[in-house]
């Protein structure tokens, strides 16, 4: 007996059943068995579903002879069904990654109750992900399991039949089917909900609800929109069954006229001329089952009283002045909007005319985000080392606890922001400045970058339309040509640079300031590090920080974590660092059931997530070439290069010269682990020469470097880069002193 039975029903959903079934065949957790329903869809769902029980015999195909709907084709599952659990999936959505291993765990955890509730997000065409906004009613706090009364919020959640698991002899226990009809999860998920014993949570995002730009049966216009009166209908025959459920009829009554209301608003459901049919049978629900003593929000009162009324026309009127004041408050919004933009900018150009502060020094970094990179490190270093200097960070206001007190912290679009701007002497970012900047005569702007380029940049991109999406290269030369210094980490950076961003700007080819710290932090604040992330004392660490995939919609980690941190063993932990860019792994980040896998992708000073670490396990991402000053090991998971290549392209081939092993899968990657050769001489003697290419400078004095030749004017009392041999692995080529030139 299978410990889940996944539910499919399938009609005119040809074109994402192939996603849907992967997305079950490719979970870690095996114990299922998989029921796709043909409702007889006249396209191809059938051929399709054959073909998968024809390669996997956990797959089993239901034909049904004629179209009955999506309660009938469920009820058909069911029936077949010999699992544990049900568990049911629309044709035309997709489990996440490690769903069902979640789900095992949770229903264990919680001593197998008659239902569990889990977390869903909306996928879009665009590949945008948004969770479900009720899911603060998924925490995992109280007890394991509980009944509906003591937790009654869960019926704020989606009341669907796909965001849960279902016992299965608890459901043939009850008699649970599906009805007929449209919205045929209402009449089984309230009762199932009020029935049942004991409910369990999970807090995870275990479902990719599609929305479908056209086809979601919900969004036609047809009178089968009637069909949520049977269903009410047969709610309510169910608390009357139930002498004991009647408390619940209140709450049932106040949701069925939010509904109601819902429906009777959305554009596009009822037919024309039908309104006011559906008004007068509403009123007659409303008089049937009325049941006072559930409270009703302010601003919903208004709306049940006019459906107790009937009162059709007053009801739409009211509605149709509602719209039209949202859409006069959106165009006055939009108005007010375009006004505030104009007066901000008329400010910028007065304070254009007015001198530049030759104290003033403002820094920013990854489009307005905390307090960070090489920016952060070069502002503390100017703090300390320029007389008289006042210093502004500019960081979104969510990100302003991270800027130390000293520093004042600037919100882009601001007053403040527009007067820094136009009357501070030194810019410091390690990506452009709004393009509304006028770089001004006294001003001096240093470009860091944020790391040394592995992936294909700048104008470089201009035969990858992949990667470069809908970058302006006409302006990305515009602010190009406002630098006054680009900062470089070794020749391999100042050569890209200088080829990808053209323009006549001086390289500082000093190293990076980001990385002073990994020579300045001693072992005592290193163990403090790790006590606060949660690494057990005596176990190795492994920082997980894979880059952004241009190529993918979702942003999910290549690596099967769960997996690796099974086959490493519990001497292990992993730390899970997901990119900044890629919304939809940070969306679901933090909800593993594992407890050696610490997602820190919240975490804003990757520095401290390194110094933190035994090693590093990346792919492309240029954190590489910043952790070997650590002289610690780094493993390369390149599992998609070919894609990688074809999307995004690289200026070498990193298997070719790495810094350390190079895994191809993750059975590759488990053999290197599992044979040591992670941390093995082969693996530090590709260090040592990786280090030598990319880290001439990484000594601990780079942001010195570099407060002293921009912001002090300093030539020649440059600090000189202590030799490798001193700093390191030994064996490596001797050092060149600091080099700066104009690009021309």
């Amino acid at each position: 007996m299978p410990r889940f039975s996944v539910i499919v029903p399938a009609y005119r959903v040809q074109a994402y059943l192939h996603a849907c079934l992967d997305s079950v065949l490719e979970q870690s957790f095996k114990d299922y068995e998989i029921i796709v329903v043909d409702d007889c869809s006249p396209d191809a769902c059938g051929p399709i579903a054959d073909e998968y029980a024809v390669r996997d015999p956990r797959v089993t195909v239901v034909h049904l002879p004629h179209n009955s709907g999506l309660g009938p084709a469920r009820n058909a599952g069911v029936a077949r069904a010999a699992g544990d659990y049900l568990l049911f999936l629309d044709g035309d959505d997709t489990f996440a990654p490690e769903a069902l291993a979640a789900v095992a765990d949770r229903l264990a955890a919680t001593g197998d109750p008659d239902v569990l509730v889990y977390d869903y997000a909306r996928t879009y065409w665009s590949g945008e992900s948004v969770r479900n906004t009720f899911s603060e009613h998924l925490a995992e706090t109280g007890p394991a399991s509980f009944r509906l009364a003591d937790r009654p919020e869960l019926l704020k959640v989606l009341m669907v039949v796909w965001n849960k698991a279902y016992r299965r002899e608890f459901v043939e226990a009850e008699g649970f089917t599906f009805p007929p009809g449209y919205y045929e999860d209402t009449p089984w998920t309230y009762p199932v909900l009020m029935a049942a014993g004991s409910i369990a949570v999970l807090d995870t995002v275990c479902v990719g609800y599609r929305q479908r730009r056209r086809g979601n049966i919900l969004s036609t216009t047809t009178r089968r929109h009637f069909d949520v009166f049977d269903q009410y209908d047969r709610v309510f025959a169910f608390i009357d069954s139930r002498p004991a459920l009647a408390h619940w009829r209140p709450v049932i009554f106040r949701r069925m006229l939010d509904h109601f209301s819902t429906l009777f608003t959305s554009r596009g459901r009822l037919p024309r001329g039908t309104r006011g049919e559906f008004f007068r049978r509403a009123r007659a629900h409303c008089r049937r089952y009325r049941t006072p003593g559930a409270p009703v929000p302010r601003r919903a009162r208004l709306r049940h009283a006019l459906f107790r009324l009937g009162a059709h026309r007053t009801y739409r009127a009211l509605w149709a002045a509602q719209r039209l004041r949202t859409r006069l408050g959106r165009a006055g919004s939009t108005v007010r909007r375009a006004a505030r933009g104009a007066a901000l900018q008329l400010h910028y150009r007065v304070q254009l005319r007015l001198p530049v502060r030759a104290g003033d020094a403002v820094f920013a970094a990854y489009w307005h985000r905390g307090y960070t990179c090489s920016p952060a490190a070069l502002e503390a270093t100017a703090r300390a080392l320029v007389p008289g200097i006042r210093t502004s960070w500019i960081c979104r206001p969510e990100d302003a606890h991270t800027v130390p007190e000293a520093t004042r912290a600037l919100h882009p679009g601001t007053a403040a922001y527009w007067t820094a701007l136009a009357r501070s002497k030194y810019l410091v970012n390690n990506v452009n400045f709004d393009r509304r900047l006028v770089k001004r005569r006294g001003q001096v702007l240093l470009q860091t970058h944020h790391g040394t380029p592995l992936k294909t940049m700048g104008t470089d991109l201009v035969h990858r339309p992949a990667a470069a999406g809908s970058m302006d290269f006409a302006q990305l030369l515009r602010n190009v040509d406002k630098w006054d210094f680009s900062l470089s980490a070794n020749q391999h950076s100042t050569l890209v640079w200088e080829r990808t961003y053209p323009s006549g700007y001086t390289t500082l080819e000093y190293g990076s300031p980001r990385n002073d710290v990994f020579h300045r932090t001693g072992p005592d604040e290193t163990a403090r590090l790790r006590e606060r992330f949660g690494v057990p004392p005596g176990s190795t660490a492994l920082l997980y920080a894979p880059t952004h995939r241009d190529y993918r919609r979702e942003q999910q980690h290549s690596l099967d974590l769960e997996r690796l941190v099974r086959v490493l063993g519990p001497r292990f932990v992993i730390l899970a660092r997901s990119h900044y860019l890629d919304a939809t792994a940070r969306a679901t980040a933090g909800h593993t059931r594992h407890p050696r896998i610490i997602d820190v992708s919240a975490h804003p000073s990757v520095e401290e997530l390194c110094l933190a670490s035994d090693g590093l396990i990346t792919d492309y991402s240029s954190l590489m070439f910043d952790y070997v000053n650590l002289d610690r090991p780094v493993v390369l998971h390149l599992e998609d290069a070919q894609a990688y290549e074809a999307a995004r392209g690289t200026y070498f081939d990193p298997a070719a010269f790495p810094p350390g092993a190079v895994a191809r899968d993750q059975e590759e990657l488990h053999e290197i682990f599992a044979t040591d050769h992670w941390r093995g001489p082969r693996s530090a003697q590709r260090r040592a020469a990786f280090r030598a290419r990319f880290c001439p400078y990484d000594d601990g004095y780079a942001a010195e470097r570099v407060v002293r030749r921009v912001f002090l004017g300093d030539t020649s009392g440059l600090p000189v880069p202590a030799p490798l041999t001193g700093r390191g692995p030994t064996g490596v080529p001797r050092q060149v002193p600091v080099r700066e030139y104009t690009n021309g």
